[in-house]
């Protein structure tokens, strides 16, 4: 234990929390093809493999994972969480951090109900988690350029 004057002299300086999904630290900038370190909360990327995997000792069931390369040109292995998913290959998703306790290796979350990822059918409780609106469908997929429009009635003047 320090002494009031090494105290005094130097003070006490607050442990850094080391963070386990390291991918999300680093950017990879294209124009001069070098890494930056700068945290993100998320990250894109782009699916390369869909599989299943076996967890660890005590549990047994097959848990469904991909490996995604992300932006940053960086490829892990992300979680599929919920029953069923629509993922194949080339999928675009978006990877935040968040380990799988029983499936070594797995230290990210494919966030569900944004991009290629629908959210899961029929799910009614902790919805946000798994991209689901209030009605019990998944998260719409908006294609772009085919926005449904009603007619609208434009009464003629009987002027004429």
């Amino acid at each position: 234990m320090p002494t009031l004057s090494q105290l005094a002299r130097r003070g006490r300086r607050k442990k850094l929390k080391k963070t386990r999904s390291t991918a999300l630290r680093r950017i990879f900038n294209a124009k001069d093809q070098v890494y930056k370190s700068m945290t993100s909360p998320q990250k894109r990327g782009v699916v390369t493999l869909v599989k299943t995997m076996t967890p660890k000792k005590p549990n047994s069931a097959l848990r469904k994972v991909a490996r995604v390369k992300l932006s940053n040109k960086m490829e892990v292995t992300a979680y599929i969480q919920g029953i069923g998913h629509s993922l194949t290959e080339h999928g675009i998703v978006l990877v935040r951090g968040g380990r799988v306790k029983d499936l070594p290796g797995v230290k990210y979350h494919i966030v569900r109900g944004k991009f290629d990822l629908m959210g899961v059918d029929s799910r009614k409780t902790s919805r946000s988690k798994y991209g689901t609106k209030r009605g019990g469908t998944g998260a719409p997929r908006i294609v772009q350029g085919s926005v449904e429009t009603q007619p609208v009635e434009i009464p003629l003047s009987e002027t004429g």
